[in-house]
């Protein structure tokens, strides 16, 4: 139902209200997400008891992967249904899900209480948190891009990546709060309080989605399809749509890569490899999430105005070469000041990359499957790179006791990445925005059709 009032809200209020809505499920995902990974140890302690502390920590860890097997999935099953039904209707389902696991594992009893039972909540809890997930990051971002016109989508599509950003940095604040609690505190309730507080989000997040309007190109081309003479490449069907996958997964793979090693691994390197003390390890993500979140957004206007390669490209670089030396830096003499610094200058890198990600990605398909397609991309990079990256660097540092082997992992994502990028100018801006639409509902017969450079071309469509 729409709100109301929404037929009075200026075009600017309507975008507002998009941003908020579509960021702040994206938002609860990845402040969860990255509030498990803060927590790894403690989890691993109460629910995941061994007969040592290393396989105790990689028991959760793979717990922690295991939620992303169902993300393609729920990718599949909440896409093809934001493609038919709105939306709205996804955005709202995938909030009340992930709510649901947060909850669950907030109220979770420990392997103390229940045995064997207890791990299996939290893998539970995981695979309901996962499947909510493979459909929100592409849901909430075709949200964001068809209420926005294509000349400004690479900013507001950023505050996607903000929110990651803002989220981290209050995931940080939070574990700092429970890393000075006494050891008995935060092993009893301590660790806790950052999932009821995401719970919290859940509530705000569906009212506010359900009071926006679905967007207006969903319901001009899939509500009310255009007419037959249309062309072809202009309406594609559903599943031919979804040719601009194989591009759109392997722009992800930096993105996630480098999001879930320098925001999430990071406070569990820094007390196990560089030996710091848990309460200083989360200053380094307060740095990285403060400039991701500051950042972002200037990113994805630069990107509007001079083309996204041209910030992604150096973002890459800065992160793929960076971060050998960077840890080498670290290694030699540990210590909060060097981590942080590290963190400042790699999270700079990141944001330029990933910044003008989701828009470029929306590019890739037709308004019919635009929601299947960034959701089972995303889902997939997510799940293949970014997922099990705590378990791969993990497994790693533990088989060839070497602290930089998280350089060489995010070294390779990198390479992808950049060739994803490479190999998807064909394929972007090959499906009209909004905007070219005329109100008759009949495409132009041609279009700008922008690429990932920002040289914006002119293709026909076929007489």
């Amino acid at each position: 139902m729409n709100s109301p009032t929404s037929g009075t809200d200026t075009p600017a209020a309507r975008r507002r209200k998009a941003v908020i809505s579509a960021t702040i499920g994206n938002a609860l995902e990845w402040f969860d997400i990255i509030v498990f990974g803060f927590f790894a140890i403690t989890i691993s302690k109460i629910f995941f008891p061994a007969k040592d502390e290393f396989t105790s920590l990689l028991m959760t860890v793979a717990t922690f992967g295991v939620s992303f097997f169902v993300r393609p999935i729920g990718a599949i099953v909440l896409g093809v249904y934001a493609d038919r039904a709105g939306r709205k209707a996804a955005l709202s389902l995938s909030m009340l899900m992930m709510t649901a696991g947060t909850l669950t594992i907030g109220f979770a009893p420990t392997y103390a209480s229940i045995g064997a039972w207890a791990p299996v909540l939290i893998v539970i809890s995981r695979v309901i948190q996962g499947f909510s997930a493979g459909g929100e990051f592409g849901s909430s971002t075709t949200f964001l891009l068809e209420h926005t016109p294509e000349s400004e989508r690479g900013f507001y599509a950023s505050w996607q990546v903000a929110s990651q950003g803002l989220t981290a940095l209050l995931a940080a604040l939070f574990g700092l709060m429970v890393a000075l609690l006494p050891a008995d505190a935060q092993l009893s309730w301590g660790w806790r309080v950052p999932f009821f507080f995401g719970a919290l989000i859940g509530p705000v997040g569906f009212y506010i989605r359900r009071k926006v309007d679905e967007t207006p190109q969903f319901v001009a081309e899939v509500q009310k399809p255009v007419t037959a003479d249309v062309c072809a490449s202009a309406t594609p069907s559903r599943w031919r749509g979804l040719a601009g996958l194989l591009p759109a997964t392997g722009l992800i793979v930096l993105s996630t890569i480098g999001s879930y090693v320098l925001l999430l691994y990071m406070p569990t390197y820094a007390i196990r490899q560089l030996h710091l003390t848990p309460s200083l390890a989360y200053y380094s993500v307060m740095a990285a999430g403060t400039v991701q979140f500051v950042l972002s957004p200037y990113f994805g206007t630069l990107s509007d105005r001079i083309g996204a390669a041209r910030v992604m490209v150096p973002g890459a670089l800065v992160v793929g070469l960076g971060m050998y030396p960077a840890l080498v830096y670290i290694d030699a003499t540990p210590s909060v000041m060097r981590l942080v610094a590290m963190q400042f200058v790699l999270g700079i890198g990141l944001a330029a990359y990933f910044a003008p990600v989701p828009a470029l990605m929306g590019r890739l398909f037709p308004t019919r499957s635009r929601t299947t397609g960034l959701s089972v991309s995303y889902s997939l990079a997510v799940t293949i790179f970014g997922g099990f990256a705590p378990f791969i660097v993990t497994w790693l540092i533990g088989k060839t006791g070497d602290n930089l082997a998280p350089a060489y992992y995010v070294g390779f994502g990198a390479l992808v990445s950049l060739v994803a990028l490479i190999t998807c100018r064909a394929q972007c801006g090959k499906y009209p925005p909004a905007s070219t639409l005329p109100a008759d509902k009949a495409v132009a017969s041609s279009v700008l059709r922008a690429d990932p450079t920002g040289i914006t071309h002119v293709n026909d469509c076929p007489n």
